[in-house]
């Protein structure tokens, strides 16, 4: 975009920076939830909550289920922080 076009998006200007700033925060989230070692502690506390008979055995299988989906997308989308995946 040359000069003029700078120019003339300059009123817009404040919405872009608002709409870079969400995406930050997305991509963040993003990170964070599927961070594969997050997602380990949280397959650690769903078991000790089965364990201490909060919830059932459905339940556990149920929530146990989504977070080795976030586990897997996490593995191919290589997010997180610094844990490959390499020890299990």
């Amino acid at each position: 975009m040359g000069l003029i076009g700078e120019v003339l998006m300059l009123p817009f200007a404040p919405v872009r920076g608002s709409l870079w700033a969400m995406k930050q925060v997305v991509n963040e989230a993003e990170r964070q939830f599927y961070d594969p070692a997050a997602v380990r502690a949280e397959l650690g506390a769903l078991e000790e909550r089965l364990e201490a008979g909060e919830i059932d055995e459905a339940e556990f299988d149920r929530m146990e289920d989504e977070l080795l989906d976030r586990l897997e997308v996490a593995m191919t989308r290589g997010t997180g922080t610094g844990d490959n995946g390499t020890t299990r």
